[in-house]
């Protein structure tokens, strides 16, 4: 079988793991759980967490609306209810320059030290 550098090596995440990945609490993922119908992370027989990489990018937009753009509850689901598409891609753009962001921070500091 030939090796497959795209593949997921992991199927599922724990919640301390999604919570490291935001910056956030397990409290938090778990009230978001209860406002935002879209966040169904899978729980095992004993109850716990099971996020995939669907649920994370479900996280990703509703952290993206409540954190990054600083929208409250609320105006947070009518945006998911009208427009999800719209709000999903900008996340992504988002998400990216930021990286970019990032990426050109290093760069500027590698290049004032030399």
């Amino acid at each position: 079988m030939a090796y497959n550098p795209n593949k997921e090596l992991k199927k599922y995440y724990g919640i301390a793991e999604v919570a490291e990945q935001f910056n956030v609490a397990e409290s938090l993922l778990r009230y978001w759980e209860k406002e935002f119908p879209n966040i169904k992370p899978r729980k095992s027989g004993r109850g716990v967490r099971q996020y995939t990489k669907e649920d994370i990018e479900e996280v990703r937009l509703v952290y993206n609306l409540l954190k990054v753009r600083g929208m409250k509850i609320a105006a947070a689901k009518a945006v998911l209810t009208k427009n999800r598409k719209v709000a999903s891609d900008t996340s992504f753009v988002i998400d990216r320059l930021q990286s970019i962001r990032t990426a050109l921070q290093e760069i500027s500091r590698e290049l004032g030290e030399l």
